[in-house]
């Protein structure tokens, strides 16, 4: 945020881990919920125009899942009222489009390394970004300001990722491939295998794009035995862990409630996308045997 200088109001989704808002919350900037597409759970386009105001800045989407954004549309309404584009890209990492790497796209692309991401460094991440200057203002920001041995031209921090986290993120590097072919061969078993019960539905694939399946989710509707809750506690019981991810809202966290736009009437499909999600577990140490189990405990229910 500070790197683009953005102020005033930043249009975003309710639908994301908390730190998304809590970016623009700590800068002192007031975010703008717009709802999402029921189809990706992603920023929907066609909700922006009508939230920008003469204080809106910037337009930050999440590639929610790892399920890349309409990048174009966004693009197109950023040119038109001539604002930046911060893409949270958290769960991003090795996602392409039909011209290369979604993190093209936008003003700044920003990655997690975290421990439970396709490709980690424990803790860490990146920015990206297109021009050397972007990335000189970027690099004096997380190192205090500091450019040299006698300058420091801004009140910068230490935003640092340490040179242990990046030797980390060096071997991961080694096996990524594999790591992602798992990954995609486990979420192909995945929706062999649940698209046929009735009540649980897989979100769409990303068509054309390469996926990293980041995280393989489904919306548990009414028409499935169990509601969404009492089939989380079931396979909790099993000792299959899955995640209600994302719930609740960020607009429905104290901090965020006030603003006018957190109102769910305003987040129709965010409200009800929350409320019926589930993360199902997907990583590349998973066994052929807990896959099973996992599809068995879910199937058996139906």
């Amino acid at each position: 945020m500070q790197a683009l200088n953005i102020k005033g109001e930043v249009i975003t989704t309710p639908y994301s881990f908390v730190a998304t808002a809590h970016s623009l919350l700590w800068n002192g900037i007031a975010p703008v919920f717009v709802d999402i597409d029921p189809h990706t759970l992603n920023l929907d386009p066609t909700k922006i125009e009508a939230a920008i105001t003469l204080q809106t800045t910037a337009i930050m989407p999440v590639h929610c899942y790892g399920h890349p954004c309409d990048v174009v549309a966004i693009q197109e309404i950023a040119d038109r009222y001539h604002l930046k584009v911060i893409y949270d890209a958290a769960h991003a990492f090795g996602v392409r489009d039909n011209n290369g790497s979604i993190l093209k796209h936008g003003d700044l692309s920003v990655l997690s390394f975290h421990a439970t991401k396709v490709f980690n460094t424990f803790e860490g991440g990146a920015i990206v970004c297109a021009d050397a200057s972007m990335k000189h203002r970027i690099d004096c920001l997380k190192n205090f300001g500091i450019t040299d041995e006698v300058t420091v031209e801004a009140p910068g921090i230490n935003g640092r990722m340490s040179e242990i986290n990046a030797a980390f993120g060096l071997l991961q590097l080694k096996h990524i491939d594999k790591a992602l072919a798992k990954r995609f061969e486990i979420d192909a078993i995945y929706r062999l295998r649940l698209t046929s019960i009735k009540g649980i539905h897989c979100l769409s694939k990303a068509g054309e794009m390469i996926a990293n399946h980041a995280y393989f989710p489904i919306l548990v509707q009414t028409d499935y035995p169990l509601s969404r809750d009492e089939l989380y506690q079931k396979l909790k019981d099993q000792n299959i862990f899955v995640r209600r991810y994302f719930y609740p809202l960020i607009a429905d966290f104290p901090m965020y409630k006030h603003f006018s736009s957190a109102q769910s009437n305003n987040l129709s499909v965010a409200v009800a996308s929350a409320a019926n999600i589930l993360c199902l577990p997907i990583h590349p140490a998973l066994s052929d045997e807990d896959l099973e189990r996992v599809i068995r405990v879910i199937a058996e229910i139906s």
